[in-house]
């Protein structure tokens, strides 16, 4: 008997078979799934913000940044077995939700995450494998560790699997 395992926003959490894991309402934030597919081990992020240099709270959250989860996420797959070698990335989201005309960067929160989820991966060796972000549609993204396929559904453009 398997669970999908429910990552909340601003949340993150690891799963092993046979259960799945899942996060839902990702607009403009991004849904990272780090693996390491030879251990069966993934891990998911649901991150809303690129980097945590203007929070206020204190302690931060930590899964709510991209420059905090991602350490954080690697950090709890290494307890449960990862190898740093062998982790690879998938991410979905990043959506620009609504549109601007006064071309302020701050404003561009979807773009931003996956960018700075990129270079976050990039500076850690990590591959990101494949990737379904950007657009303007809201997404629920579901991992399976041991396919290791992340199925996608998108608001009013159906499922895929990547």
């Amino acid at each position: 008997m398997s669970d999908v395992i429910k990552v909340g926003m601003a949340d993150l959490n690891i799963v092993t078979p046979p259960n799945t894991i899942r996060t839902s309402g990702l607009g403009s934030c991004v849904g990272l799934i780090i693996f390491d597919g030879q251990r069966n081990v993934a891990g998911m992020a649901h991150i809303m913000l690129p980097n945590s240099k203007l929070c206020k709270q204190s302690p931060p959250n930590v899964a709510k940044y991209a420059d905090t989860a991602i350490p954080a996420l690697i950090q709890d797959l290494k307890k449960k077995g990862a190898r740093s070698a062998f982790l690879k990335a998938k991410m979905a989201g990043g959506a620009q939700m609504f549109s601007f005309s006064t071309g302020n960067e701050m404003m561009r929160i979807g773009p931003r995450n996956v960018e700075a989820v990129r270079e976050l991966l990039e500076s850690l060796n990590i591959p990101i494998v494949s990737e379904d972000v950007g657009g303007k549609s809201g997404r629920t993204i579901e991992f399976n560790p041991v396919s290791n396929l992340l199925h996608i559904r998108t608001v009013n453009q159906g499922t895929k699997e990547i």
